[in-house]
């Protein structure tokens, strides 16, 4: 069984431009957004570097838990350094060659549209985040528990 020890995700150079927000939600921060966004999904629409950490035993199979791979380096603690690896398509994602600490450097990510149904989720947070600032625990609404 595998354990993964750290994941470390870059953030891209851009991420993609949602369309029909209201002007209080264009001022937001945009990446915050998505970063609440890709918190929940496994799926990245905009390339960047993906650091995983890992010990396993030989055999053992790393399914990559974020898609999709552009490309992959792995690497092999060999005291006192990292070595180069090539891990083999195992049934289940890539097989581990031996009992070890490994090192999977990964970019991750596409360069298409987002679908519907996510620039609709990101619209919604976009629009809530607006919504619970005017009128949450943070505004001057003193008493206010919630809002409908």
């Amino acid at each position: 069984m595998i354990d993964i020890l750290s994941q470390k995700e870059g953030i891209p150079a851009a991420y993609p431009t949602i369309t029909g927000l209201s002007d209080k939600a264009m001022e937001l921060d945009q990446r915050a957004i998505w970063q609440r966004i890709e918190a929940y999904i496994a799926y990245r629409w905009r390339a960047r570097e993906v650091v995983w950490l890992l010990e396993g035993a030989e055999g053992d199979n790393f399914a990559l838990p974020l898609t999709p791979i552009i490309s992959l380096t792995a690497e092999k603690w060999e005291n006192p350094a990292w070595v180069s690896v090539t891990l083999s398509d195992g049934s289940l994602g890539y097989c581990l060659t031996s009992d070890g600490t490994y090192r999977i450097t990964a970019q991750v990510g596409g360069t298409g549209s987002v679908p519907a149904a996510v620039a609709e989720a990101f619209r919604r947070l976009a629009e809530y985040s607006v919504e619970i600032g005017e009128r949450g625990i943070l505004s001057d609404v003193p008493g206010a528990t919630s809002y409908s």
